[in-house]
């Protein structure tokens, strides 16, 4: 994924499935100058923060 496409994520109303490491996250932030996202595990089991480099994102394609 892309820094842009991550922004077109946070400020979309949609439900946008995004997946690190294989595992669904909601995208909370991003630090574009780090080319980071800062994410959660969308399950709610752990609340736990990460943050992770953009390009280790993916979309699920409809």
């Amino acid at each position: 994924m892309d820094m842009n496409r991550v922004k077109q994520i946070i400020s979309s109303p949609a439900d946008v499935s995004v997946y690190y490491n294989g595992v669904p996250v909601w995208i909370d932030d991003y630090n574009e100058k780090a080319g980071t996202a800062k994410v959660h595990m969308r399950d709610g089991l752990l609340q736990e923060t990460r943050e992770v480099p953009v390009e280790e994102l993916e979309e699920e394609n409809a």
